[in-house]
């Protein structure tokens, strides 16, 4: 079994939310920026096939989430779908992942779920309710996507799921990070009215000519302007601080 699949969270990841938990163990989604991908890959023994790729769902998870609440009695609390993986993995039956949102439901909890899985994620729509998030990560990329994203759904079908989501009053929200081209961003900001929050970040781990201090400042003016919800992460306000930003945020 595993030992406590559900989680606290941990640096950046601590920003979304209190409880988390992984359902897969990897993704064949091949984003490049992927830090978890690039951990795995790293600390895989020299000479062995590192299987991040090409995941299953965990041992005994749905099991493990089962008892793990139970035992803790975990409930009124909004639990991350997920961070190390994809809760809608293309290619994998995630009939896991329903059967999580069912328990964690049952229990008298939430789910925040964050995908680049598009309308695969739709089947589950009918399990949330209030209380529950569904959200996307779009970079900002377009017309290249495939190079940065190859497993992943497009981001149409990403902005498709978040209609469909709040047409059925599922609040929606969408992670903006890493950010790749901040012009889809702002065009999202001022068009995506379908979206209830905007979390925004920048790059991590990967260089990047972007500045950040504008960016961040262009986000929050649009917001404002836009009437959008909004959470800067830590690490763009530290980048705006530096860049002389004094408004706030």
């Amino acid at each position: 079994m595993i030992h406590k699949p559900i989680y606290k969270p941990k640096a950046r990841a601590r920003e979304y939310g209190d409880l988390a938990t992984n359902i897969y163990n990897g993704c064949p989604h091949g984003c490049t920026y992927c830090y978890a991908r690039a951990m795995k890959k790293r600390f895989t023994p020299k000479g062995a096939i590192c299987t991040f790729d090409t995941p299953e769902p965990r041992p005994y998870i749905v099991q493990s989430i089962t008892r793990q609440i139970e035992r803790e009695r975990i409930a009124g609390k909004l639990i991350h779908l997920c961070f190390s993986c994809d809760p809608y993995p293309a290619g994998i039956d995630t009939i896991p992942t329903r059967a999580i949102i069912e328990i964690i439901k049952a229990s008298g909890n939430n789910v925040q779920i964050l995908t680049k899985g598009g309308q695969r994620a739709e089947r589950d729509f009918d399990l949330l309710g209030a209380g529950d998030l569904f959200g996307a990560t779009i970079t900002g990329l377009w017309n290249h996507a495939e190079q940065y994203e190859p497993g992943a759904a497009s981001n149409q079908s990403r902005i498709d799921a978040l209609k469909a989501a709040h047409g059925r009053g599922v609040k929606t929200w969408l992670s903006c990070e890493p950010v790749i081209d901040t012009t889809a961003i702002y065009s999202l900001i001022k068009n995506a009215h379908y979206i209830d929050l905007f979390r925004i970040g920048k790059m991590n781990n990967h260089p990047s000519g972007i500045n950040w201090a504008t960016f961040g400042a262009k986000c929050v003016e649009l917001c404002k302007e836009y009437g959008r919800a909004y959470y800067i992460k830590d690490d763009l306000q530290n980048e705006m601080r530096k860049g002389g930003y004094q408004g706030e945020i």
